[in-house]
C-alpha cells in the first residue's frame, strides 16, 4: 500500500497538534508553525507529483482499506489521484501557505484559533480531491464547512455572522440532498467505492436523473452557479483576506470538481440529457456575473461577483463534454484560483492600508504605490484573459471546445459566453482605472506605503505560475488530458447505448 496520499492529506494535522502546545500570546511562533506546516504539505504535494505518471489515465497511488459495512454495503478508506484531481491537489497545497503568510499582519487577535482552523481546512480540502469512496468524500466535503464557517464568523467583517450563517445554510442544504443520493447509490449498489459503482451503475440506472439532480444541488451551490450564487458575495466580502483567497481559489472548485468526479461518470445518460440545460445556466452566469461586477462600487464585491462569471466558463466547458472543453475547464479552475486569489490578496493589502474597499476612496495611487500598481495591473490582465497569460489559455480552450460540441449542438452557447470575455475586460479595466489611475484627489492616499518584502513574496509565486501557464500550458494539459479522454470515451459509449 502506498501511503503518499495519506501523508499528504493528514500532514497539516501534525502542525495542528504542534500549535496546540503554544499559548495565545506566542503569536509569531503560532504563525511560523502554521506556515512551516503548510510548506511541508506543499513539499509532499510535489513528491506526489513526482510519482504521478501523466500518461496513465486511471487512478494512481491508490489506498483502499475496508472500513465499515452498513446494510451490506462496504464503506472504505479509499483514495487515489488522477488527471482530474492532481492540479486541484497542487493548487490547494500551493495557495494555503501563501494565504497564511498574507495574514501575518492582518490577523492580530485569536491568532492560534485562526491558524488551527486554517490547517484543518487544508486537510478537508485535500481529502475532497483525493477521496474515492462516496462516504469518505462526503465526510471531507462536510468537514470543510466547519473551519470556513469559523474563519468567516470570527475573523470576518462587520456582517460576518450573517455571511457565515448564510454560507453554512446554503451549502448544508445542498449537501443533504447529496447525502440522500449517496445512501441510495451505496445501498443499491452494495458498495460506496466510486470505481466499483461506475462499473456497476446499472444497479441504479433507473434513477439517474434524480440522482444527478441530488448531487448537482450540492455541487452547483458550491461552484456557485446562477441562480444559487447569492451566498458568495456576502461570504467573500466579510471573510478575512486569507479566507477569501482559499474560498475563491479552492473551495469553489470543489463544486466543479464534484461534477467531473461524480456526475459525469456515475450518471452519463442523465449528463447527456441535461447538458444543454446546465450549459444554458452556465452561460447566464457568465453574462450576469460580468454585468453585476461592473455595477459594484466595492472592489472586493466586484472580484467576488467576477467569480460567478469566470466559473460560468468552467461549467460551460464541463457540460460541452468535449476533450478540449473539459481540459480547458480543469485548467481554468487552476487559473481562476491563481488570478482571483491574487486579486483578493491585493485588495486585502489595499484595505490594510486604507481601511476601505470603496473605489471612489482611491484614484491616482499608482504614483504613490508603483509596485502595488504594477502587480495589480498584471493580475487584472490575467483575469481579463490577455493572451500570454493564464486566463486566455483556459477560456479560449473552453470556448473552442464548446463551439464545436456535439453534445450542445449549437455554437450559440460559446457565442454568448464570449460576451463574458469582453465584459470582463470592461469591468476589470474600469476598476483598475478608478483605483490606480487619474488624479490623486484623496489626501489620505498620499501617505500610503508600497508593498513590503513579505507582501511581494506572497504575490510573486502566483505571478510566476500565471506567466508559466500562459506561455507554456502544454505541461499542465499533459497532466489532464489522458484522464479527460478516458472520461469522454465513457460518455461516448453511454451515448451510443442510449435509445
Amino acid at each position: 500500500m502506498n501511503f503518499s496520499l495519506i501523508l499528504l492529506t493528514f500532514s497539516p494535522l501534525v502542525g495542528f497538534l504542534v500549535l496546540l502546545a503554544f499559548r495565545e500570546e506566542q503569536k509569531n511562533a503560532l504563525r511560523w508553525t502554521a506556515l512551516l506546516s503548510s510548506l511541508a504539505t506543499f513539499a509532499l504535494s510535489i513528491w506526489v507529483l513526482a510519482q504521478f505518471d501523466p500518461a496513465a489515465p486511471g487512478l494512481q497511488l491508490e489506498v483502499n482499506q475496508p472500513w465499515v459495512t452498513v446494510a451490506g454495503a462496504t464503506i472504505s478508506f479509499q483514495m487515489g489521484v488522477d488527471g482530474l484531481s492532481i492540479l486541484m491537489v497542487l493548487l490547494t497545497a500551493f495557495l494555503t501557505p501563501l494565504a497564511i503568510l498574507s495574514s501575518w499582519e492582518s490577523v492580530k487577535e485569536r491568532v492560534k484559533g485562526f491558524m488551527l482552523f486554517f490547517l484543518l481546512l487544508e486537510t478537508g480540502m485535500l481529502g475532497v480531491f483525493l477521496a474515492q469512496d462516496l462516504v469518505l468524500f462526503y465526510i471531507f466535503w462536510e468537514f470543510t464547512l466547519i473551519p470556513m464557517y469559523f474563519l468567516i464568523g470570527v475573523w470576518g467583517g462587520e456582517r460576518r455572522i450573517y455571511a457565515a450563517v448564510k454560507f453554512f445554510l446554503f451549502t448544508m442544504a445542498g449537501s443533504v440532498l447529496m447525502l440522500l443520493g449517496v445512501l441510495y447509490i451505496g445501498l443499491t449498489g452494495g458498495t460506496f467505492s466510486l470505481p466499483a459503482l461506475i462499473s456497476g451503475r446499472e444497479a441504479f440506472a433507473g434513477a439517474q436523473i434524480w440522482l444527478f439532480l441530488a448531487f448537482a444541488a450540492a455541487f452547483a451551490i458550491k461552484v456557485p452557479m446562477w441562480p444559487l450564487h447569492t451566498w458568495l458575495p456576502d461570504a467573500h466580502v466579510e471573510a478575512p483576506t486569507a479566507g477569501s483567497v482559499i474560498l475563491a481559489g479552492v473551495l469553489l472548485k470543489m463544486g466543479a470538481y464534484g461534477f467531473l468526479r461524480f456526475n459525469l461518470p456515475l450518471f452519463p445518460e442523465a449528463t447527456l440529457a441535461l447538458a444543454p440545460y446546465m450549459a444554458a445556466l452556465a452561460v447566464v452566469g457568465v453574462v450576469y456575473g460580468a454585468i453585476v461586477s461592473y455595477r459594484q462600487a466595492d472592489v472586493k464585491k466586484l472580484v467576488a461577483y467576477s467569480s460567478v462569471s469566470h466559473l460560468g466558463f468552467v461549467m460551460l466547458g464541463i457540460f460541452a463534454l468535449s476533450v478540449q472543453s473539459l481540459s480547458g475547464s480543469i485548467l481554468q479552475m487552476v487559473n481562476h484560483g491563481l488570478s482571483t486569489g491574487a486579486l483578493f490578496l491585493i485588495v486585502g493589502m489595499l484595505y490594510d492600508r486604507r481601511h476601505t474597499r470603496q473605489m471612489n476612496a482611491y484614484g491616482g495611487i499608482w504614483k504613490i504605490v508603483p509596485v502595488l500598481g504594477a502587480l495589480m495591473l498584471f493580475v487584472t490582465l490575467s483575469s481579463a484573459g490577455l493572451p500570454g497569460l493564464n486566463g486566455f489559455v483556459g477560456e479560449f480552450t473552453i470556448l473552442l471546445g464548446s463551439f464545436s460540441s456535439k453534445t450542445l449542438g449549437n455554437p450559440w452557447f460559446a457565442g454568448v459566453a464570449t460576451l463574458g470575455v469582453v465584459l470582463a475586460a470592461v469591468y476589470l479595466l474600469v476598476m483598475f482605472e478608478r483605483v490606480f489611475l487619474g488624479p490623486l484627489t484623496q489626501e489620505e492616499n498620499r501617505s500610503l506605503k508600497d508593498l513590503n518584502l513579505r507582501e511581494v513574496l506572497v504575490l510573486l509565486p502566483i505571478l510566476a505560475l500565471i506567466l508559466w501557464i500562459g506561455l507554456y500550458p502544454n505541461y499542465f494539459f499533459s497532466l489532464i488530458t489522458p484522464s479527460v479522454e478516458r472520461l469522454t470515451a465513457a460518455l461516448q459509449a453511454a451515448s451510443v447505448a442510449m435509445p
